[in-house]
């Protein structure tokens, strides 16, 4: 028999899930049903913080604009579960054809999820993305893989 915290690791893993289907479903709504209506998102694009559900929403339709079909793979999901909150991290990727007919393999970036059970669900409360940083050149590397 399964304990709580392995329910709860499951749980996490299906809502990551749901990230991914929602983002290939390219659909705002069921991606809305996952993250807590106060998250806070670092992503790769400026500015430094986007705060509130629909400012995280604001950026995946942007990401939505540009693409035609897009899939979104992640790599490597470790996760550490307690009784009210969690936290993972994994390396992934965004790819797809772009609305110009353009097929991109996308870049690999770092990912961070924390989570918080809130009425019964985890909800991401927190995520990042982010890419390494080349200190000489000032800019960020984007062709590495796992």
């Amino acid at each position: 028999m399964a304990t709580q915290r392995e329910d709860d690791e499951a749980e996490i893993r299906r809502q990551v899930g749901k990230i991914i289907e929602g983002i290939r479903a390219k659909d705002l709504d069921g991606l809305q049903q996952l993250y807590a209506t106060d998250v806070v998102s670092f992503d790769v694009e400026p500015p430094l913080q986007h705060v509130g559900v629909e400012a995280k929403l604001k950026n995946w339709a942007k990401v939505f604009t540009f693409f035609q079909d897009v899939t979104y793979g992640v790599r490597g999901l470790t996760l550490t579960v307690g009784d009210d909150v969690a936290f993972g991290h994994c390396f992934g990727r965004l790819s797809g054809t772009l609305k110009n007919g353009t097929a991109t393999s996308g870049m690999w970036v770092r990912a961070t999820f924390c989570f918080r059970k809130i009425n019964d669900n985890w909800l991401i409360v927190h995520d990042q993305a982010s890419v390494p940083f080349d200190i000489a050149s000032g800019k960020g590397v984007t062709d590495l893989e796992p």
